[in-house]
């Protein structure tokens, strides 16, 4: 399905072409401030060099030449020419009315399958078991959910993977901090119970690691008992790991997410070693004992994939695990939600993966996110400078429930999921984020609550209209600015998904949400929607932007309740 921008940028490029005799992709974009249309674009200014004319004289004769067009293209109805050379386009009332048409008519609204025939893994979460599932998981698995979602709608077939590390240290020191406990009696107490006392043992086990030798000691042989798979400690391991999976099952829920496999550390990390001792000589080197990949060849930095002790480091096992999850799911492309600080990592990674098989050059690609702090509130889930991710949720709640006391505890739990989720999704992934409850729990402003809050009011004007079929059959009168406002900004929902999930960037999607909230709010304030003979449409404005509200926050992975 051809979009209108696609329309306009054909349009003029064929213009180009015949005026000119030259060949150009044309940037379009969409003005910030809707006096200047609905697109825009500068072509003109990038022809000046080629050209030698003024750019206002270049986008006069596109200008022109696409008015005499206009009569043959239903895309556009009106085409301005403004100094130093913008030619600013109009979309004909005739597509933006029978684009709602087509909205309602649609069970669910229809995109341009841009990954349609795509094969894509998306790996995301990656809590690592017997440790806590933090604010930076929770930006995570927010991100990643998102990302799936968005690219499924436009046609992939999507595989949701989360790779954990279920054995290293961190589980040593674990089983270390639990000194002996019977886990027949731990394991009868409820999960929570159960991951208390997990955490409270892998917070000692840190702690003795750095400053008691004997105890560093005894973790160290606890972690080579548990890679070599010795008996001794083996039932502990199961156990402990099995309890913290199941505990990030129910925060998993909780989001809104689920997995079509679990990749763990455990299960890769032997394959891994073998892969880079197959390739050593071609692609790895020997290097005081360990083996390294010289990255320094490729602009990149030497790591060691194989310690001298003959462990497979964390590279190692990527290596492992890049063939397992290939075998599981033969993708065109595996996307790796991962904190930034790892993009150096992941070109070294990348690079030795396409060097041992071809098949990978191309098909990895880290998405990579910034950092989460709070802005304001109580610190009291801190344990070290952890910040669980559970607590952020509920400190959310406890104040949404505080500032609205009438809210239902179902209603309570969907909006706070979405506040808090919507505070991580409205900022670029790349950018260090300050999360604050304030901002996050709020029904004014760019928040998740304001834009359930605007989809439950759209549900409240459709529940009192007594006619609830808003078949538009003629226009027959002018419209009000915020009607055609509201009407031009429907149209764009579906560039805006496409463009969101092909860049893998959520927060267009929720710039757009926002501004069409604002909007609908607005000719809520001015008209009245249930009474007078425009009432069929503006009823059909109306369901027309609770669909999208609906649609466009599920492809962020919030849901929105229809009373608040």
């Amino acid at each position: 399905m051809e979009t209108a921008k696609q329309e306009i940028r054909a349009n003029l490029k064929s213009a180009i072409k015949e005026l000119f005799g030259i060949e150009v992709e044309p940037e379009i974009a969409r003005p910030g401030n809707e006096k200047f249309g609905d697109y825009s674009s500068n072509i003109a200014m990038v022809l000046i060099k080629e050209l030698k004319k003024s750019p206002f004289e270049i986008a006069e004769s596109i200008g022109e030449k696409l008015r005499i067009q206009s009569s043959k293209v239903r895309s556009f109805e009106k085409v301005e020419v403004i100094k130093p050379g913008f030619i600013n386009f109009w979309l004909s009332k005739e597509l933006l009315l029978s684009s709602v048409q087509t909205f309602l008519k649609a069970e669910q609204i229809p995109l341009r399958q841009g990954f349609a025939g795509q094969k894509v893994m998306v790996e995301f979460a990656h809590p690592n078991p017997l440790k806590e599932f933090h604010i930076g998981h929770l930006r995570n698995i927010t991100i990643g959910e998102s990302i799936v979602r968005l690219i499924e709608a436009l046609g992939a077939e999507v595989f949701r993977a989360n790779y954990q590390g279920d054995i290293g240290l961190h589980v040593a020191k674990t089983i270390w901090g639990l000194n002996g406990k019977v886990l027949e009696e731990l394991g009868k107490k409820p999960l929570e119970e159960r991951i208390k006392v997990l955490g409270e043992a892998y917070a000692k086990g840190s702690a003795e690691y750095e400053k008691n030798e004997e105890a560093k000691s005894k973790i160290q042989e606890i972690n080579k008992s548990l890679y070599s798979e010795e008996e001794k400690y083996k039932k502990v391991w199961k156990d402990t790991v099995g309890w913290s999976m199941e505990y990030f099952d129910t925060t998993y829920k909780r989001l809104g997410s689920y997995f079509d496999r679990l990749f763990l550390e455990s299960e890769v990390y032997r394959k891994g070693k073998e892969i880079v001792e197959k390739n050593l000589g071609s692609v790895f080197k020997k290097d005081d004992g360990a083996i390294i990949f010289e990255g320094e060849k490729f602009n990149l930095h030497n790591r060691v994939f194989v310690t001298g002790e003959g462990f497979a480091t964390y590279e190692g096992k990527e290596m492992g695990l890049a063939f397992l999850e290939y075998n599981t799911f033969p993708f065109d492309l595996n996307i790796h939600v991962v904190a930034h600080e790892q993009a150096g990592y992941f070109k070294v990674v990348f690079k030795a993966l396409e060097l041992i098989d071809p098949k990978f050059k191309g098909k990895q690609f880290h998405l990579s996110y910034g950092m989460v702090e709070l802005k304001e509130g109580k610190m009291s889930s801190r344990r070290g400078n952890v910040i669980s991710g559970n607590w952020l949720i509920d400190e959310a709640k406890s104040k949404l429930k505080s500032k609205f006391a009438e809210m239902d505890e179902e209603t309570l739990e969907k909006v706070a999921v979405g506040a808090v989720k919507y505070s991580m999704l409205k900022f670029s992934p790349a950018s260090n984020i300050s999360f604050s409850f304030d901002e996050s729990i709020s029904l004014e402003g760019n928040s998740g609550p304001y834009i359930q809050y605007t989809f439950a009011r759209t549900q409240s004007v459709l529940g009192k209209a007594q006619n609830t079929n808003h078949e538009l059959r003629v226009m027959n009168y002018a419209l009000e600015v915020e009607e055609e406002s509201l009407l031009r900004t429907l149209y764009k929902f579906n560039e805006v998904v496409i463009e969101a999930g092909e860049n893998y960037a959520p927060n267009l999607l929720c710039n757009y949400l926002f501004d069409l909230s604002q909007k609908f709010n607005l000719f809520y304030q001015k008209h009245s929607i249930l009474k007078g003979e425009n009432q069929d449409f503006r009823l059909l404005l109306t369901e027309t932007t609770g669909k999208v509200l609906k649609q466009g926050l599920n492809l962020l992975g919030i849901e929105s309740p229809e009373k608040m």
